[in-house]
């Protein structure tokens, strides 16, 4: 498994060491990891989507920059 750090804002924070606290999560990257998880799953066409999207802009970019 890969560890990371991620800075958050004081009340994202707080917030996630109540769900520790009140047992909702064993801890808090179990909390963060469950988090991810979700926005993945919910989230994963609309990322893909963006992406191609993205990619295609720069390709039409790269394009007409060619033939300047």
């Amino acid at each position: 498994m890969k560890s990371i750090n991620v800075d958050l804002p004081e009340k994202i924070a707080e917030e996630l060491s109540r769900l520790v606290e009140t047992g909702r999560f064993r801890d808090e990257g179990e909390a963060v990891r469950v988090a991810l998880v979700e926005f993945l799953v919910h989230r994963a066409g609309e990322l893909q989507e963006r992406f191609q999207h993205d990619d295609i802009e720069w390709a039409l970019r790269e394009k007409q920059k060619a033939q300047q």
